[in-house]
């Protein structure tokens, strides 16, 4: 099994809303700071961008969820 970017979100909060959301739907999920976000020195990772994590074969249907919310 392979992790593979879903999307990339604002922040933490965000991130875990959404984890939620595909939790939810039973799609596992993840999220870690971007490295653009380290890069950037926010200092705190719950301010930096966040990379959503997803399975591979779970992806069509993560963005399938995710339609109506973009």
């Amino acid at each position: 099994m392979t992790p593979v970017t879903l999307t990339v979100v604002h922040d933490e909060l965000e991130a875990d809303q959404l984890c939620g959301l595909l939790r939810a739907e039973g799609i596992a999920c993840m999220y870690k700071p971007t490295s653009t976000g380290g890069a950037l020195g926010l200092g705190s990772s719950m301010a930096a961008p966040q990379e959503i994590l997803v399975e591979e074969e779970d992806l069509d249907r993560a963005r399938e969820l995710l339609a109506p919310a973009e």
